[in-house]
């Protein structure tokens, strides 16, 4: 019996001993769950940085890419900007151009006849054809006659006065004609307004 209670006396020790190893394995594993669980956050935000950096890489492309093409694109404009500047004027020298051989062959054909008649209707033909031709460019006589004086489009060179009141504040003689160029006055109108 002696021995049996030494028996139990040990594994009453054992137990006590077990007991105290328990709660410092329990830290021991605690301490090794953290460690891992450091290990694991870790490794998850080098995941996440990588990431970051990947994207900011890809958004730095797309920037440089973007800042590229516009670059190009107002390089483009730039220079068809410059070449309509330049060759701007050909289709009105074009429509323009007939008129002109209209006028040559009137000075050549004016020699051969003695007829003032003749040269004046060729003239109107042509003075009519040329203002065709510059209404078909957008180009159009600013109206004058009997109008009110408009500062926006006429330009006034004299003052009548003793007009009377009804003639207040009208043009009463256009001096130069003035022209618009699709609405947008060109050359204002001289004229004489009434005082």
């Amino acid at each position: 019996m002696k021995e049996e209670e030494k028996i139990n006396e040990n594994v009453n020790e054992n137990d006590n001993v077990n007991e105290t190893l328990n709660p410092e394995d329990s830290e021991a594993q605690e301490a090794a769950e953290d460690l891992e669980g450091t290990e694991e956050a870790e490794n998850g935000e080098e995941d996440e940085l990588s990431d970051l950096k990947s994207q900011v890489s890809d958004l730095q492309d797309k920037y440089l890419r973007s800042v590229a093409e516009f670059d190009n694109y107002r390089k483009r404009t730039m220079k068809e900007k410059a070449e309509l500047i330049l060759n701007g004027g050909a289709n009105a020298i074009k429509a323009i151009l007939p008129v002109l051989d209209d006028m040559e062959r009137a000075i050549e054909n004016g020699a051969k006849t003695e007829d003032p008649q003749v040269l004046r209707e060729g003239m109107e033909l042509i003075f009519q054809k040329f203002q065709k031709t510059l209404e078909g460019l957008g180009v159009k006589k600013i109206e004058t006659e009997n109008a009110d004086f408009d500062v926006d489009i006429h330009e006034a060179v004299a003052m009548v006065p003793g007009m009377g009141d009804d003639k207040k504040g009208k043009v009463i003689d256009c001096l130069q004609q003035g022209y618009k160029l699709n609405d947008k006055v060109i050359r204002h109108a001289k004229v004489a307004v009434g005082q």
